[in-house]
Formats: C-alpha cells, structure tokens, sequence
C-alpha cells in the first residue's frame, strides 16, 4: 500500500485488451537530482552549526525546511515519468495530487530536441512538442536522457503507426466492398428498352445533295470564329 505512493505506476494507464504496450519509460537524467545532493548536504551542515556554542537554535527551522523541500523535489523528479507506447505518449507526474496528460500519435505535428552544451557531455536534453491540439503537460519534456536515441525510437513508431492505420483503412474497405457486392446500378442499363421493329432494307444510297451547306461566313473569309476569340479572351484577359 505505502509503495503505490511512490512507485508511478505507468503500467495502469495502459488499454491491453487493444493491443497496446509501452515501446520506451523515460526518467529523468540523473542531472535533475545533483541539486538535491547540494540542498541536502546544506541542510546536513545547518543541523550540525546547531550544535556550535553560540549559534542561536533557531538555524534547525531552515535546516528542516530545506529537508522537506529537498525530500519533495526528489520524490516530484522521481514521479515524472515520461512513456511512449504503439498508440501514443502520456506524461504521468505528481505525488500527491497525480496527473495524467496524454496525446495520441497522430496529433503530433514536430519533435523539437534541444541539447544545451553541457547537456551534450552528459548525454541529456530536452523535448518540445508541436501537436494539433497543444496538451497541457506534454509539450515541454525536460532532462531526457539520450534524447536522439529517443527522438528516433519515437519517429519509428509514429511510421509504423501511419502505415498501420493506412493498412486498417484498405483492408476494411476492401471488406465493406465484398460484403455490398457489385453496384447495381452500373450494371443495369440505363433508358426504356427500344419498341417497335428494326428498320429493313438497304440504306439509302446516292449522291450527296448539292447546293450550300450554311449562310454562315466561311472561316477562311473571317479568319477565325466567335466561339475561338470568346475563349482567348476569356483565357487571356483581352
């Protein structure tokens, strides 16, 4: 019961029963903790001034202070947890009050990866997400370690995400065609069914009647039709 209190716990936000599961869980970089180091030993050496003769006992009260706050940040950096699963990416933080952000894969428009220059020493960075729907607690993600390996396990899952759903969206569609069958409609033709008999005899034969075909001008005369300058004009703004 007191280990749900300080163990995150990722593994409850999980969907099993659609397949889903945890590519990569991200802590934070052991740089977030070195602070800490330095606010304890300060707290340590408050609580020893204490026993100093002449040094007023009022310096315990900062010294416990800063012993909760240092027991606090740890256990807050030791909470936040960052996972990336076959679906999506949530970010699971908080100790007390525990809080869930979560964003789908498909939403997520670009992948920024900051490394600061002591960041690339020590092999951590930071993550910035451009999503369709910006996610409060999800587009700052700070302190990862091996941040480039992570940004490439990330984009492979976000491909093999697309060409799944590219995949789920043929195959149902091949499956709603053969369940519907062929259209009726194309195959059935069109128009009310020729009555009468068909014409017998030979065709009409003979000469074609002479004389003018058309009052009209002839093009050659005019050198070019009204239908042929609507056009350009039309096409060319004259």
């Amino acid at each position: 019961m007191l280990a749900a209190w300080f163990t995150p716990r990722v593994g409850d936000e999980l969907v099993p029963d659609e397949g889903e599961y945890i590519v990569d869980e991200v802590r934070h970089h052991w740089i977030v903790f070195v602070p800490r180091v330095f606010e304890l030993v300060l707290a340590v050496g408050l609580v020893v001034l204490d026993d100093v003769p002449g040094v007023p006992h009022l310096v315990v009260l900062p010294a416990a202070a800063l012993l909760a706050r240092c027991v606090a940040k740890v256990l807050l950096d030791h909470m936040d947890r960052f996972v990336i699963t076959n679906f999506r990416v949530f970010r699971v933080h908080g100790f007390l009050d525990r809080q869930t952000a979560t964003m789908p894969l498909s939403r997520i428009l670009d992948i920024t990866v900051t490394t600061p220059l002591l960041g690339r020493v020590l092999e951590y960075g930071h993550f910035v997400f451009e999503s369709a729907a910006q996610a409060q607690g999800l587009r700052d993600i700070r302190y990862i370690g091996h941040p480039h390996e992570r940004d490439l396990t990330m984009q492979r899952v976000i491909q093999r995400a697309g060409l799944r759903r590219n995949a789920t969206s043929v195959s149902r569609e091949v499956v709603v065609r053969e369940v519907s069958g062929p259209n009726p409609s194309k195959s059935r033709p069109s128009g009310p069914p020729p009555s009468g008999p068909p014409p017998s005899g030979p065709p009409p034969s003979g000469p074609p009647p002479s004389g003018p075909q058309s009052a009209g001008p002839h093009p050659s005369r005019t050198g070019r039709g009204a239908g042929t300058s609507r056009r350009r004009r039309v096409g060319f703004g004259g």
